[in-house]
């Protein structure tokens, strides 16, 4: 019986797929062995990575059992796979699996990549798989089912991300990989670095024992072909990392147990994938196949219908399609160069500005201040943390003289003239702001543009002294610079196209990710941000627990807390942006005594030697209640969580009639990329769908169908 024949649901469903081929030919080895050699090629050119769907896994299958056949006759000695040039595989072809048209279908994918991998495993011959490129989740499974693997150290990333993406390694990563290299180096693998966007490098997999041997690209297939045919003729293949009795029987519990409760500290409980793929790799332990395998199953079968990894995809589209698109941006022809960069201000965050546009534009950089001693400090500060990059090997020695070259600092606004580019970090004041910019324009072409990091301020009003405030824009970083992906590109009424192309160009020249906004309070993440924590502070304020309130938003899946996030964000500046949006929209957002009575105690939450949270602090708890009045109504941590819900999506729903950006997708992508708002959540917009919030609300959805699971 042909393999598609044991799959009939996934063999009828129309999937709208980029096969990936199976070709195959004989290598004659050295020692007069045969080799059957296939390579999985999409017939695309190097921009559109091999993956691998049910036509992809149906053909792979039958190409495999057709060389065990061979092998069986003595026809050939060994089996290898490898890929097109640049990768191996980028794992499943998730393009299509959110419109699997029920779960019996859905169930049946996780059963076809055992069953066509597994045909690697135990075949009558060695099998080989030679890494020559991206191998990715599925990818790497195809070589974690064979024998024996190979690895070029030019392959970009070798990563098991499933976790991320709401579902589990299922094709046999969770239960080969634990019993492959052991279960601590396992779960960092499967479960550490897919929730930090981690990916192996070649060098790393080696050392891990996911791959036996690493070898140069330019002779990489025919040192892959050598090495196998030593092994065939017996060369040992040392794998140190296999876990032995002690392991399984003592340290595999215990890590479970830590990585269990650094799951639930870390990201809390919402998330279903991370948890499905302990219980699977908990399972490994006894190293049973079998066992391990239909546990992979069933935890896809149930996530793979699911919502949250609909919204997974959906939430990885954003990234890597939209983000990539930014709606409403003007024609990239429009931009002008970026030869020079100028920093109004020596702080921290201007600090931070500097060294990102140094090694991102490789251009020079010149900070001013009022104070010389402020400037050289700044200047010195960002030499060391050039050497401190190059101590740590991340940038070269020659680089490191050359960034160090380029930074400069002055008091004298006349040394701005040749910048193409200016950008403040200074106060969050209108007054301060207006200042420097009418201090620094007179200095600079009138080509040059000017940028505002401000968060809550009106750049229409920051430029209103400007000659020319047609080049001005909103440019707002989220801290810390280096690390947060996206950048609010604020555009005024005034604001050109060519000064917006130029702002754009510099976000993608940094390497992040820019949404085009209307200039409204917030702009778009500091005002779902202050509609959260506003009614955070507002609630305890009322009468509920902070607990409760906490309890109120968990269903979010943030990593965070509302209270651990607001004394991250810093208490004053919390204070700062829930007065801002209380006094553009009283009706809606709450002032806050209590909140400034804390900022300027510097009392929140309550921390042991170490820094970790205890809880709420007893004096802050107190300072909460004296601002409590009379008559008012604790609500219950569900009553809670539906009036937040549903001031979101009152407030999202307004945002998007006052076009503050061009769909719900945008503010999604803001959230994802600029507040940690959970993959597997899709976005604030299609959470706020499935709850009902919308319906509630403005009677629809944000997204038409709603971003869920089937539900038959």
């Amino acid at each position: 019986m042909a393999i598609r024949d044991e799959f009939p649901r996934l063999a009828a469903a129309e999937f709208d797929e980029v096969v990936t081929h199976s070709h195959v030919r004989d290598v004659q080895l050295a020692s007069g062995r045969t080799l059957a050699l296939i390579t999985l090629d999409n017939g695309r050119d190097h921009t559109r990575p091999s993956t691998l769907g049910p036509a992809t896994l149906f053909e792979l299958g039958d190409t495999l059992e057709a060389q065990r056949a061979r092998g069986a006759a003595g026809e050939v000695d060994a089996i290898a796979v490898t890929g097109k040039p640049y990768f191996l595989a980028a794992g499943a072809d998730l393009s299509n699996v959110g419109s699997l048209p029920d779960r019996e279908t859905a169930a049946e994918l996780p059963r076809l990549g055992h069953r066509v991998l597994g045909l690697l495993h135990e075949a009558p011959v060695p099998t080989f798989v030679f890494i020559n490129g991206l191998a990715l989740g599925g990818g790497l499974e195809i070589g974690l089912n064979a024998d024996y693997r190979t690895i070029s150290s030019a392959a970009p990333a070798v990563a098991l991300p499933e976790t991320f993406l709401g579902l589990v390694p299922g094709w046999g990563g969770a239960t080969i990989l634990p019993n492959l290299i052991g279960i601590e180096r396992a779960l960092k693998v499967i479960i550490e670095n897919p929730l930090k966007q981690r990916v192996l490098k070649p060098a790393d997999a080696l050392e891990l024992g996911i791959a036996d041997a690493m070898f140069g690209p330019a002779s990489f297939l025919e040192s892959s072909l050598r090495w196998a045919d030593g092994v065939l003729g017996g060369a040992k293949v040392d794998r140190p990392h296999v876990p032995g009795t002690l392991e399984r029987t003592v340290k595999w519990p215990i890590a479970l147990k830590i990585a269990r409760e650094t799951l639930e500290k870390r990201i809390g409980k919402v998330a279903l994938a991370p948890y499905r793929a302990l219980d699977v790799i908990e399972l490994a332990r006894k190293n049973d196949r079998a066992a391990g395998f239909a546990a992979e199953d069933a935890a896809l079968a149930d996530l793979i219908p699911g919502d949250q990894f609909v919204a997974s995809i959906y939430a990885f589209d954003l990234v890597q399609k939209r983000a990539k698109r930014p709606a409403g941006a003007p024609d990239a022809a429009l931009a002008k160069p970026v030869t020079k960069v100028g920093i109004i201000g020596a702080g921290l965050m201007a600090s931070q500005f500097a060294l990102l546009f140094l090694r991102r534009l490789q251009v020079p950089v010149v900070i001013t201040d009022l104070d010389q001693g402020r400037v050289d400090a700044a200047v010195a500060r960002i030499r060391a943390e050039i050497d401190a990059l190059a101590g740590k090997g991340r940038i070269t020695t020659d680089e490191q003289q050359r960034l160090s070259a380029l930074i400069s600092g002055t008091v004298d606004k006349a040394d701005f003239a040749g910048c193409d580019w200016v950008i403040e970090a200074v106060f969050e004041e209108l007054g301060v702001k207006q200042q420097v910019f009418a201090e620094i324009e007179p200095h600079l072409s009138e080509t040059a543009v000017i940028a505002t990091n401000t968060s809550s301020l009106s750049v229409e009003q920051i430029g209103a002294r400007l000659a020319h405030p047609e080049r001005l824009v909103g440019f707002h970083f989220f801290n810390p610079v280096a690390v947060m992906p996206l950048i609010e590109v604020v555009r005024t009424p005034a604001t050109d196209d060519a000064t917006l192309a130029t702002a754009m160009r510099v976000a993608k020249d940094l390497k992040k990710n820019a949404v085009i906004t209307r200039d409204t309070p917030g702009f778009v993440v500091n005002r779902v941000l202050a509609k959260l924590l506003g009614e955070a502070m507002h609630a305890v304020e009322q009468g509920s627990s902070f607990e409760d309130v906490v309890e109120a938003q968990r269903a979010f899946g943030f990593p965070m807390d509302p209270f651990v996030l607001l004394d991250l964000v810093g208490l004053k500046v919390g204070a700062h942006v829930l007065d801002t949006h209380h006094g553009a929209f009283p009706d809606r957002f709450f002032e806050s005594k209590a909140l400034h009575e804390l900022a300027e105690q510097g009392i929140l939450l309550e921390k042991d030697g170490k820094g970790e949270v205890k809880g709420i602090d007893k004096r802050a708890r107190r300072i909460v209640a004296k601002h409590r009045p009379a008559g008012a109504v604790a609500l219950s941590a569900d009553d809670l969580r539906v009036r937040i819900e549903d001031g979101l999506a009152d407030e999202i729903k307004r945002m998007l009639d006052d076009h503050v950006v061009e769909a719900a997708e945008d503010i999604d992508l803001c959230m994802i990329l600029g507040a940690g708002w959970p993959f597997q959540m899709g976005g604030i917009t299609p959470y706020l769908d499935r709850v009902g919030a919308s319906e509630r609300v403005f009677g629809g959805t944000f997204h038409q169908p709603p971003i869920a699971g089937p539900k038959a």
